[in-house]
Order: structure tokens, then sequence, then C-alpha cells
């Protein structure tokens, strides 16, 4: 089956990437697994063999088909449960309560939708203990980024608010089929939502960052006084918190965020 290029399709093909994927995941032999976007089945063989249960969500439809056929109870493969879905539909809470545990998830992301899949994790985070994800290199350097440099911004800090990031390797284009022009990375994401520790409510918090993220070259005061704060507002929050009114949001941990913010609900 030929890759789809409207799909997003680059088909994994190094067993040692596919050995190092599964590894980082942990030990799988009592644990429900979901695998977004199969493809060829490259990770699915490895994952079929360590994990209790793995559910397979593939869009494509010849590649669902597959993926069904290869690791059916007529091939003696009985833990493997195939859904033609699309991932930003799919509700992972009937899983995690079948499973009576939170889930893993792996996969291959599609870099068209990569932001979406990772914001649609975020929302069900909930329901999942830990991600090992391939994305394309510049997305992996952006969520695993540090407040103050070059690739910390919005996605960074939203994916951090719901759980630790770390970079785990990179892999060079002939490592797929058909080689995309960009190198991936994978890392791992540890889910352990942060709103009770930082004292902010969710989505109020997350449309203060947007807001702080607006516009990357102005200052933090200058996008909060765009988004339409009042300024003597602004400036009494950032003299309660002792932050420097003239930097921008690149510069500032979550914490720091969440204090301006907590800050700014003051009357």
């Amino acid at each position: 089956m030929a890759a789809k290029s409207k799909l997003g399709q680059n088909f994994l093909r190094d067993p040692q990437a596919v050995r190092r994927i599964a590894a980082s995941l942990g030990d799988l032999s009592a644990r429900t697994v979901i695998e977004i976007g199969p493809g060829k089945g490259a990770i699915t063989e490895t994952l079929a063999t360590q994990a209790k249960h793995l559910i397979a969500i593939e869009l494509d439809r010849e590649l669902a088909w597959n993926i069904q056929e290869r690791f059916s109870p007529e091939k003696g493969v009985s833990n493997v449960t195939v859904h033609r879905q699309d991932i930003l539909q799919y509700d992972f809470a009937p899983a995690a309560q079948q499973a009576g545990q939170p889930l893993l998830v792996v996969g291959n992301l599609p870099y068209y939708i990569t932001s979406p899949i990772l914001l649609r994790l975020a929302a069900q985070s909930a329901h999942i203990e830990r991600a090992v994800l391939m994305v394309q290199r510049e997305v992996a350097d952006r969520v695993t980024a540090r407040p103050g440099t070059r690739d910390y911004g919005l996605l960074t800090v939203t994916l951090q608010l719901y759980g630790g990031t770390e970079a785990l390797f990179t892999l060079p284009p002939e490592a797929f089929v058909p080689p995309p022009e960009v190198h991936s990375s994978v890392f791992r994401w540890t889910f352990a939502p942060r709103f009770a520790e930082l004292g902010i409510e969710e989505a109020p918090f997350i449309a203060f960052l947007k807001q702080s993220f607006a516009q990357k070259r102005k200052t933090l005061s200058n996008n909060l006084r765009a988004a339409g704060k009042p300024s003597e507002a602004i400036a009494a929050a950032f003299a309660a918190t002792q932050i420097s009114p003239q930097v921008r949001a690149e510069a500032l941990s979550l914490t720091e965020l969440a204090a301006i913010w907590r800050a700014l609900q003051q009357p």
C-alpha cells in the first residue's frame, strides 16, 4: 500500500527505533496502550507482543483493514483492537475505565495535524498516564523547550501544564518510507496536570496564555493591554509578583505566569 501524502503518511522502518519507542513506554505487561496511526504496523507488531491490550486507532480504511487482518484472533492474536476512527474524535475514557487505570499512548503523528492531536491528548489527560510520540523535530524542540530559549512558546507551556516533557532521540528521513523532508524526534510526555499546584483555573488560564504569547516580539504587558486588560491592573500584577513589566512571556516559567494570572484576578 502506497503512502497517502494527504494523510501525512511516512511509515517507520527502523527496527531499532521501534524497540526504543516501546521500551520508553515502560513495562506493558499489565497495561492498555493506545497506538495513534499504526500505519503498516511496525510499532504495532512489537507492542502486540508486550501489552496486555493494544488499541490501534487508524483513520485510513485500507491500513485499518490490514492491521485488523494481521492482528486478529484467526492469526493467534487476541489482545489487539482496531478502530477505524479519527483520533481527534476518540474518547479515551471508556478504554481507561475498562483497563481500570490510566492509559499509555504511542504514535508516529502526522505532521499536518500534530498540534491538534497533542491538544486532544491534553484534553483527555485525566485518562492518560504517559505518551511516547514521534513528531517533526522542530515540534519536539518546542514542546520540550525551557523558558528563555528560542523554541519556548504557547505550545510549550500548554503541553507542560499537563505534565513533564522530555526529548528522547531523533531519527533521520531515511528511517521512514517514503522519507520526509525533515528529521523526526521522539519525546515522552508524563501526564500530571498542574492546575491545582499552580492555583489556576484551566480554561481562563489557557486563554491568558494565548493572550500572553499573541505577539512574540511584544512584552507581556503590551500583549495583555492589547487583549483588553486595564493598564492599572497589569501594573499592579507585575508589582505584586515583583516581575519586570518589560519581560516577554517566553522568558517566564509556568510558575511565574501563573503568579501574574492570579494577581490579575485580584479585585
